[in-house]
């Protein structure tokens, strides 16, 4: 069952919506950076649970605008490692504003859509986050703030599926429960994630295990060749379009889709990176290239308490 949390405080919002203000604050996000990820598994939940090492990483990562409207904008994040100049497609995020819907991490592999309420809603922005093959991982809905001269974005609560870090080396929960908040800074912006590590049982029961705290720190840079990135984007954008509508169509004009893959999506993401590298050699990919890897691992996602398959 979704939560839909309207305000921090009590309920009521501090201020009235500013769209066009909210605009300037996700575009913001856009630029060149160092980012530093940090987690830390903080509450302990459960008898006998032991807390995980911290885990800290990095990476320089550009945040490239790819659609701008007044009440949507997509934000693509392309890493490039910074002595072979190698680029990975990275997450990528869109926002929409007081959107009627979105998907939700309802089970293994599979997201649903769901109605977003018109209280939660107004006068909101809910962004949704994609995976490297722009598969879905999750969506959150809220308002930005801008007290304190901080402009600030938090979330209601939402589900996703284990992040790329866990799922090679964990297998005693399925699923985090998560609130993220976004806040720009003087250096750039934060991503803050306030987790709760879940297992989800077949029979609807839940077991907490820990919470977590992550804080994802992009610092703006200007020490790094980011061409590289903007060389791929501009040879590969137009091949990603194309698979982006695909995922629409479960998305947002069907009932929400299954992944077929493993957890971890290699399946689709190789072939798909192969397509893109194609693409950006000037060499064609076909539309039936593309439906080929879709009908190999993506179905629309089974009526409710229908097992997928």
């Amino acid at each position: 069952m979704s939560v839909f949390l309207i305000a921090a405080a009590g309920g009521a919002f501090a201020q009235d919506p500013d769209p066009a203000r909210d605009r300037t604050s996700i575009l913001a996000m856009q630029g060149e950076y160092t980012v530093d990820f940090a987690f830390d598994e903080t509450v302990l939940l459960q008898p006998g649970y032991e807390r995980q090492a911290a885990m800290r990483s990095g990476g320089d990562e550009t945040v490239i605008v790819v659609e701008d409207t007044p009440r949507r904008i997509v934000l693509q994040h392309i890493l490039v490692d910074a002595r072979s100049g190698h680029v990975t497609k990275h997450w990528r995020q869109d926002w929409v504003y007081e959107a009627a819907q979105r998907f939700q991490f309802t089970a293994d592999q599979t997201w649903t859509r769901e109605a977003i309420p018109a209280e939660a809603t107004r006068g909101a922005w809910t962004q949704c986050v994609y995976e490297v093959s722009d598969a879905p991982r999750y969506c959150g809905t809220g308002r930005w703030d801008y007290r304190g001269g901080h402009p600030t974005w938090t979330s209601d609560l939402s589900w996703r599926p284990l992040p790329r870090r866990e799922y090679t080396r964990r297998s005693d929960y399925n699923a985090l429960s998560v609130i993220n908040r976004h806040t720009l800074t003087p250096n750039g912006w934060t991503h803050e994630q306030f987790n709760t590590k879940v297992l989800r049982k077949p029979d609807g029961s839940q077991v907490q295990l820990a919470r977590e705290f992550g804080f994802n720190d992009y610092i703006k840079t200007k020490d790094i060749d980011f061409k590289p990135a903007y060389d791929y984007w501009k040879g590969t954008a137009d091949y990603w379009a194309q698979v982006r509508g695909r995922w629409d169509r479960f998305l947002s004009d069907g009932t929400g889709v299954h992944l077929r893959t493993k957890i971890d999506g290699m399946a689709m993401i190789i072939p798909l990176f192969t397509q893109a590298g194609a693409r950006q050699e000037g060499k064609p990919v076909s539309d039936a290239e593309i439906d080929k890897v879709f009908a190999a691992w993506v179905e629309p996602a089974p009526a409710a308490g229908t097992a997928a398959r």
